[in-house]
């Protein structure tokens, strides 16, 4: 977490009898106890849920609209070996779900394909070419994996053909749904699904859970969790409830299980072989080197890793692993160069401040990338963000925003400047004619200058509790690591402790980023501090009287687990 903007610190609060109840009950540390508080989990039976999850946690897979309906005619499928297409989609959340269904369906002995668009060649989601060229290679029942919710031509051509669609997705529906034999989506407005919040890859589990229950396979769903926690942490749906249990079970199989062959390439190549895997090594290892796949080639390569088992060879394994990790690497490059350029472009334009929101746009640009770029100028500069890849007469789109922005629902107010747009709140995807691009970025801006509240654009950061170097203790530690995995809706808990002194460093890492050892009262740990590389001189002249935010974690290196605190921001003593 970079530390490059001065940022107003919110310390949570919690009831302290709450507090109290569930440390001495659970014999927690007090400091996890708070933590758990500050989160709204603050009984003793809520504590153990969230602290043990269990697969019996895992809501009944029925209870989604529609998908029984989707489940027999699945089921029916299977036994007439009528073949069945599953149509993913490009990032790490539609090739799992995709993966996670082809290989279900694999094990059941069903004539099953997978169909991924292209980014570059097919475009976005469901569309008419694709139930044109899935009803070519005799598709009686198509499966949308992480897409489909707004494709209302796509399910009608579906219909003409005689072909079987279900629709499963996570994305915000319109006010029509698509006429499809089903349409499963905990987020549809008619529905009481516990979980509204599953990703593409979760509600593909649920499926998958279904059919298991009916198929009597109950004892392969561990296995499944393993692709759908992968798709869950990935994605940055909130990590609570259903989520959570997907997530946690499926890392702590991802830790200790064995694995197809793919899988196991990719965790060697990701370095996560023989050791503890957490939600930040998704994030940072392996979403990342199977996004580059459908960002800077075909999302192919990913899913023919992920599915290569038992007849595939370690070595074509490793090789498909490699090329992800050399996609990954120029990805990088790709990401570096552009968000140069656009933050150039917008620090050329008017004045920061005066901006409610970033559109912005070039040919040079490479589509699969701007996404993260979109990410990062959002982060820096706490503005809703859209850039746009210029290609000929079509204009591709990604936008990021800030918390409390509704991102898609701004879209809804220009989308008779679209001709293709969808996502949630916090991310979305657009298209639109080149010749547009003006009139839609004076649009947008003008609609979001109404109706973005300046207090949601300054820099926050939410602390969570104070916490002197003396109580970072083996217990502390080994209660800490109960709250894991982090992610959106339980983020890394943050810290803040006050006469902090650095004793060594700091120094520049990769000239981005800063190390150094941090001490107080007696005790030491080292410290990194993300994205801080440019303010080093400021570090080295106020080495003594800090007060630092932080956060917890151990770090394994060569066998050797360490503690390091991680700086996410610092500020001069009262």
């Amino acid at each position: 977490m970079a530390v490059t903007q001065t940022r107003i610190w919110e310390q949570q609060t919690a009831d302290p009898f709450s507090v109290d109840a569930i440390a001495q009950t659970l014999t927690l540390d007090k400091h996890v106890g708070r933590l758990l508080v500050q989160r709204g989990i603050d009984t003793v039976q809520l504590a153990e849920s969230f602290l043990y999850p269990t697969i019996d946690q895992l809501h009944d897979p029925f209870l989604l609209a529609d998908s029984e309906v989707a489940i027999d005619r699945l089921l029916a499928a299977v036994e007439k070996r009528e073949r069945i297409a599953i149509h993913g989609d490009y990032d790490v959340d539609g090739i799992t779900a995709t993966v996670l269904l082809r290989r279900l369906f694999e094990l059941m002995g069903a004539d099953v394909m997978h169909y991924i668009p292209h980014r570059m060649s097919d475009g976005y989601g469901l569309q008419v070419s694709g139930i044109d060229r899935l009803h070519e290679e005799g598709a009686k029942v198509v499966v949308s994996v992480d897409c489909g919710i707004r494709s209302l031509d796509a399910a009608g051509r579906a219909r003409e053909l005689g072909i079987d669609l279900i629709v499963t997705d996570h994305h915000e529906p319109d006010d029509v749904l698509p006429r499809a034999l089903a349409v499963i989506n905990p987020r549809r407005r008619d529905s009481d699904y516990p979980e509204p919040n599953l990703s593409g890859a979760g509600v593909a589990f649920k499926i998958a859970q279904g059919i298991c229950i009916r198929a009597a396979h109950i004892g392969w769903v561990p296995a499944l969790l393993k692709i759908a926690a992968i798709g869950t942490v990935a994605d940055i749906v909130p990590l609570r409830g259903e989520n959570r249990v997907i997530a946690s079970l499926g890392l702590e199989a991802l830790t200790v299980g064995v694995h197809t062959k793919g899988l196991q390439a990719l965790l060697e190549v990701c370095g996560l072989t023989g050791r503890r895997i957490e939600s930040d090594d998704v994030s940072f290892r392996l979403a990342p080197r199977i996004n580059a796949a459908g960002r800077m080639s075909s999302a192919e390569v990913a899913a023919e890793l992920l599915l290569s088992a038992g007849a595939s060879s370690v070595e074509a394994c490793s090789e498909l692993a490699e090329r992800l990790d050399e996609l990954n690497n120029r990805r990088r490059e790709q990401e570096r160069q552009v968000t140069k350029a656009a933050c150039e472009t917008i620090d050329a334009g008017p004045v920061e401040a005066e901006q409610p929101c970033h559109v912005v746009w070039s040919e040079a640009w490479h589509r699969g990338v701007i996404g993260i770029v979109a990410s990062r100028l959002a982060e820096r500069f706490r503005r809703p963000a859209i850039v746009i890849s210029v290609e000929g007469e079509q204009a591709y789109g990604s936008g990021r925003s800030i918390p409390g922005f509704d991102l898609l629902g701004a879209l809804d107010h220009s989308k008779d400047l679209l001709t293709q747009y969808g996502g949630h709140r916090q991310a979305v995807g657009l298209r639109l004619n080149s010749a547009r691009l003006q009139e839609f970025r004076r649009h947008f801006e003008c609609y979001v200058d109404k109706k973005l509240l300046l207090e949601d654009c300054v820099p926050r950061l939410q602390v969570d509790a104070e916490l002197q170097f003396a109580s970072i203790t083996p217990k502390f530690l080994r209660d800490l690591r109960l709250l894991e995995p982090y992610g959106a809706g339980n983020p890394r808990p943050v810290f803040v402790t006050a006469g902090v002194t650095i004793v060594d460093g700091p120094h520049l890492l990769k000239s981005e980023h800063l190390r150094m050892t941090l001490g107080q009262g007696g005790r030491r740990f080292r410290a990194i501090a993300w994205g801080a590389g440019t303010e080093i001189e400021r570090f080295q002249n106020r080495r003594r009287g800090l007060k630092v935010a932080f956060s917890v974690a151990e770090n394994t290196y060569r066998d050797t687990t360490t503690t390091q605190l991680t700086i996410a921001d610092v500020q001069e003593d009262d």
